[in-house]
């Protein structure tokens, strides 16, 4: 995404007050599969053929690709942006005879594995890290949110970090793999927290001390690269954004944009709270995130999520609405309120994606949890939505991951 010097201030319908619109973007992980069979295939490098490079790209193992999204300030155009793309993505993979999925991970196992992407950094991480990078079949969706510089980035990555359990919760859709039910909602995130960076990011005085401990990990010799930083939250490496990094790919682009609002609201008022205390430091330990992630990605929507208000386990859509009213505010502000309400009590009243597969399982069988994956990622039967009121303002062209002519950006697998 571009950097933020280039925002609009408008008054708030809402609140009267004047706000800063602050951009979101977003990319999306797609698993490839075959239309007949519902199982993955290797074929991303067709499929890719003439799509821009700047808007679809591979990802660490050839059944999976990627879209980045244009940057936004309404939702409603971040919708049309997401809906989109996986049109024009899913024509092109029709065409070989394949559909996409968004979802954490597809029901049934291929054969033999998935040959990976072709490079030579892909070459290394497949040597290094074996069975974790044969076993990368997972996809993930990844929301960025503008900060005006890598400091506020770092802190406000500490201050968010308690409440997005419950974002992942929102998103997950993937309890099953290589056949068979996990008990999880989200086994995507069991098997991405196998990489030695994943999971909770820690907390840091600033972006030196941040730097300086990617620095450290990087001598240390266990990553390679700052790319392979995979906390579930990070600063970008070359982009003036947050980057929101826990979710499962979600089937609805609704969800996508549920939790894009939610981030981009727990962001605004992370930094308002910030600029109130400068001084502050969070307090948030590291144990206690951890197994936040792991209670969201064990029981979804459908159970008990651990509640950053009393560090005491409650029912999720008790999190979920308490999400909601800390956010109240900077979600007025941005005119997203009405949306992401509506948006929340229907994923509450719904259940996850992760249980609709299984009421799927049960009522058939995996493959046909493939075909509602297929379905639902293409948008089928919902018809086009128009999630917000008329769009205020434009802003300058751009894509998010697009490429700063200083630093080029690693690729991530499983981005």
């Amino acid at each position: 995404m571009p950097g933020p010097g280039d925002r609009h201030g408008c008054p708030s319908a809402t609140t009267g007050r004047v706000v800063v619109s602050v951009r979101i973007g977003v990319e999306e992980e797609f698993h490839l599969v075959h239309v007949e069979t519902g199982l993955p295939e290797p074929r991303a490098d067709s499929v890719l053929e003439g799509l821009p490079g700047d808007l679809f790209t591979t990802e660490l193992q050839q059944a999976a690709v990627e879209s980045n999204s244009g940057v936004h300030t309404s939702l409603d155009d971040l919708y049309a942006d997401l809906t989109g793309a996986r049109r024009r993505l899913d024509a092109a993979a029709a065409a070989h005879g394949l559909a996409v999925v968004a979802a954490g991970t597809v029901p049934l196992p291929r054969p033999g594995g998935v040959p990976p992407t072709a490079g030579a950094r892909y070459r290394r991480m497949v040597d290094e890290y074996r069975k974790v990078a044969d076993e990368q079949l997972i996809c993930g969706a990844h929301v960025h949110v503008d900060v005006p510089d890598r400091n506020t980035a770092v802190r406000v990555m500490c201050e968010v970090s308690p409440w997005l359990p419950a974002l992942l919760a929102l998103s997950a859709s993937s309890p099953f793999w290589l056949g068979g039910d996990t008990g999880y909602a989200s086994w995507r995130t069991m098997l991405w927290q196998r990489w030695p960076t994943a999971g909770p990011a820690g907390c840091f005085a600033d972006a030196a001390e941040y730097d300086g401990a990617v620095r450290g990990l990087i001598d240390s010799g266990v990553i390679s690269d700052a790319g392979m930083i995979y906390y579930d939250v990070r600063p970008s490496d070359h982009q003036r954004t947050l980057e929101l990094r826990i979710s499962d790919s979600c089937p609805r682009a609704e969800t996508v944009v549920l939790i894009a609002g939610l981030f981009r609201a727990l962001v605004s008022e992370a930094r308002r709270r910030l600029e109130a205390r400068p001084s502050a430091r969070c307090g948030t330990r590291h144990e206690w995130l951890r197994a936040a992630a792991w209670r969201a990605a064990r029981s979804g929507l459908e159970g008990g999520l651990v509640d950053p208000r009393t560090c005491r386990e409650s029912p999720a859509a008790d999190v979920v609405r308490g999400l909601l009213d800390k956010v109240r505010p900077e979600l007025g502000a941005h005119g997203d309120w009405g949306t992401v309400r509506t948006l929340a009590e229907e994923a509450l009243a719904e259940g996850s994606a992760a249980r609709r597969i299984r009421r799927t399982a049960h009522g058939e069988d995996l493959r046909a949890c493939t075909d509602l994956l297929m379905a639902e990622t293409r948008g089928g039967g919902r018809g086009h939505r128009r999630l917000t009121g008329p769009t205020a303002m434009d802003f300058p062209p751009g894509r998010v991951g697009a490429k700063d002519s200083r630093t080029r950006p690693a690729r991530v697998p499983g981005r």
